[in-house]
């Protein structure tokens, strides 16, 4: 089968949905951006009140773990639920298999909190290096999909400081909340 350049999905010879590589691409930059985002919101409301003990970071790593993994349940039931063609057996296997990448994005800080939990670092200010790496997580995101989407460099750094503002903002909601 012919590529158009299309990013919608096609029929394969078998009549098996086919995604091009756009669509992955694309499934990569939702799932690691909302991911991301999700880490910094979640390490913002589970260190709002100070508690900094090796066992809160296990407790803030195992909440963050189970949040991203039903928030990827959640998204690819609903599209699952909302694809109007006619449900073979696995799809709604394959619908939750894709959303792969959001928790993926969240492992870093999982490790991160985890690592603290576990004494290999300070659990006092862990906070802030999961803040930075998920801001860095988003600039890179952000300019690896549009370079792979052929942009020129300009352009892909310009996505990737969109990208590193949204999780800025989590940063700055959390520091005038508090």
């Amino acid at each position: 089968m012919e590529d158009t350049g299309n990013t919608e999905d096609t029929e394969t010879a078998a009549g098996r949905p086919h995604r091009h590589d756009t669509g992955t691409r694309e499934a990569v930059l939702f799932g690691g951006v909302y991911g991301s985002v999700l880490a910094c919101s979640m390490v913002a409301a589970l260190t709002q009140y100070g508690h900094t003990s090796r066992d809160s970071r296990r407790y803030d790593a195992a909440w963050l773990l189970v949040t991203a993994l039903a928030s990827a349940l959640a998204h690819g039931y609903a599209h699952y639920i909302a694809e109007r063609a006619p449900h073979r057996r696995g799809d709604a296997l394959r619908a939750l298999a894709d959303e792969w990448p959001l928790v993926a994005a969240v492992l870093p800080t999982v490790v991160l909190l985890a690592g603290a939990g576990w004494g290999w670092w300070p659990a006092s200010g862990v906070e802030y290096a999961a803040f930075v790496l998920n801001i860095t997580l988003l600039f890179t995101l952000g300019l690896v999909t549009s370079r792979w989407s052929h942009r020129p460099w300009g352009s892909a750094v310009a996505v990737g400081a969109v990208d590193a503002m949204l999780g800025m903002v989590v940063v700055v909601a959390n520091a005038v909340i508090k």
